[in-house]
C-alpha cells in the first residue's frame, strides 16, 4: 500500500514506535511517505537516516517558540487541549488531497490528531490515528503522583480538556489504535452518550530484538542496578526518585557495593543531583543503550504510574538482562512473573526482589533467558507491522462502503 504516516516529532531510535513502524512497512514492501517537523538541529540531522527506508519525508521546522505560542492562543478555549494544538502547522498537510496519491492515512499521537481531522475534512483518505496512549489516563496520575510540581501543574491544566477532546475524537477517525487493553479501556471510558466510536484496536509496541540482544563478550558487573527512560519527562523523574530515596536505602543496607547507572537524555536538576551519591552514576545523553543494559546485573523499573507499553522494560528483556518492575507496569504485558521477570509492590519487597537477582546468579540466568524469549514471541516489529498492514487494509475496505460525513474542529 501506498501509506502516508503524519508524525509530529521526527521519528528515530528514541521515539522507537513510529521509526520502527515506519521501517518494518516500508521493510514489507510498502510505499510510505513521511510527513514529519523538527525542533532542533539534531532532529533535522535525524532525518537523512529516516530518508533511506522511506520512499518520501517532506520536514518541516516546529521550533519551540512556535509549539509554545499556539499553546498560548489556545488556554482560554476549555475545548482544545494545549497537546493538540502543540505540535499544529497547517502547512504540512495542506498541499495533500484525496486524489488516489495514497491509500491510508495513519496519524501519531494527540499532538498529531488535528492533522488527521484536516485530512478527513479535505479528502476520502481512510484516516487511522494511532493515540499511542490515552492522554487523559496518564494526565490524571500525574496530576497527583508526579514527583514534579511542573509536571502535576501541566497534568492538571490540560486534563479535564483533554478528557473532552480524546472523548470527542473517538468518532471522528476510520480506526484508532493504542498500545494497550488499559489504554483502550480509559479512551472508551471517555465517550460522549450517543456516540459510537470508530473500532479501537490495541497494537502493542515491539522491540529491535537485533539492536536489543544479548552480547556474551560483555561480562556483567557485579552488584549493578540500570534504570533507564528519558530523565526530563515527569514520570521517569518521579520513579527515578521513588527508587533512590525509597527502595535503594533497603538495598544498600545489605549491599553497601550496589551500583545504580541512570542512563537517559536531558536529566534533570533533580536527578544529576543524585550523582553526589557515589554509588550512582548519572550519564545523560548515552551513544546506544544497549551496552549499558548488557553489562547489568539486573534492570530497574519501579514504575508508579505512566501509560501504556513501558518500552525500558521490553528492551531490558530483549538484551537478556532480568528486570524488576511493579505491578502498573505489566497491565498490558503477557508476562509471567517469576518467570519473565520479577514484580514487587512495595519498596522493600522492590529491595528483596532486587537483592534476590543480583544474590543468585541462577536466578540471573533464568530471568534473562525467559525475558528474551518472551520479547522474540510477543513483541517482534515485523509481526507489529503485519498487523498493522491489516487494519489499514480493513480500514481501507470499509472506507469505500462509508459515506463521508460533516466533521467541524474544535
Amino acid at each position: 500500500m501506498n501509506v502516508l504516516f503524519i508524525v509530529p516529532y521526527v521519528p528515530n531510535l528514541v521515539r522507537t514506535r513510529p521509526y520502527n513502524l515506519i521501517r518494518h512497512l516500508a521493510a514489507r514492501g510498502n510505499q510510505v511517505t513521511v510527513l514529519t517537523m523538527w525542533a532542533n538541529e539534531q532532529e533535522r540531522a535525524d532525518l537523512v537516516h529516516l530518508r533511506e527506508i522511506c520512499h518520501e519525508v517532506h520536514a518541516i521546522p516546529m521550533p519551540l517558540w512556535r509549539s509554545l505560542f499556539n499553546s498560548v492562543l489556545a488556554l482560554p478555549n476549555p475545548k482544545t487541549p494545549l497537546q493538540s494544538v502543540y505540535s499544529w502547522k497547517p502547512s504540512l498537510v495542506s498541499s495533500i488531497n484525496g486524489d488516489g496519491t495514497y491509500d491510508v492515512v495513519h496519524v501519531e499521537h494527540l499532538r498529531g490528531s488535528r492533522y488527521g481531522l484536516y485530512l478527513k475534512q479535505h479528502t476520502n483518505l481512510p484516516v487511522i490515528w494511532d493515540s499511542v496512549d490515552c492522554i487523559t489516563h496518564l494526565f490524571r496520575q500525574a496530576a497527583t503522583q508526579s514527583k514534579s510540581l511542573k509536571g502535576r501543574f501541566r497534568s492538571w491544566l490540560d486534563l479535564d480538556r483533554t478528557a473532552r477532546y480524546e472523548g470527542w475524537l473517538l468518532d471522528k477517525f476510520n480506526h484508532i489504535l493504542v498500545t494497550s487493553p488499559v489504554d483502550r479501556e480509559a479512551l472508551l471510558d471517555l465517550r460522549p452518550k450517543g456516540s459510537t466510536p470508530a473500532p479501537i484496536s490495541v497494537l502493542g509496541n515491539g522491540v529491535d530484538v537485533e539492536h536489543f540482544s544479548p552480547d556474551p563478550s560483555v561480562e556483567r558487573e557485579p552488584a549493578t542496578l540500570v534504570i533507564s527512560g528519558k530523565m526530563s519527562y515527569h514520570a521517569n523523574v518521579t520513579m527515578t526518585l521513588y527508587l533512590v530515596n525509597e527502595i535503594m536505602p533497603h538495598v544498600w543496607r545489605q549491599r553497601p557495593d550496589a551500583k545504580l547507572l541512570v542512563v537517559g537524555k536531558d536529566p534533570t536538576r533533580e536527578i544529576q543531583a543524585l550523582a553526589e551519591n557515589p554509588n550512582i552514576v548519572v550519564t545523560g545523553t548515552v551513544d546506544a543503550l544497549p551496552p549499558y543494559l548488557q553489562k547489568a546485573t539486573v534492570a530497574v523499573a519501579p514504575i508508579t504510574y505512566g501509560a501504556g507499553i513501558q518500552n525500558k522494560i521490553l528492551e531490558a528483556m530483549g538484551c537478556g538482562t532480568p528486570v524488576v518492575t511493579t505491578p502498573h507496569a505489566v497491565s498490558a504485558l503477557c508476562i509471567e512473573p517469576d518467570r519473565d521477570l520479577l514484580v514487587a509492590d512495595t519498596p522493600e519487597n522492590y529491595a528483596q526482589a532486587i537483592l534476590s537477582v543480583i544474590e543468585n546468579p541462577q536466578r540471573q540466568e533464568d530471568l534473562g533467558r525467559n525475558g528474551r524469549a518472551y520479547v522474540e514471541q510477543y513483541h517482534h516489529w515485523p509481526n507489529v507491522a503485519a498487523r498493522l498492514e491489516t487494519i489499514y487494509a480493513e480500514a481501507l475496505e470499509n472506507s469505500s462502503r462509508q459515506a463521508s460525513r460533516p466533521l467541524s474542529m474544535q
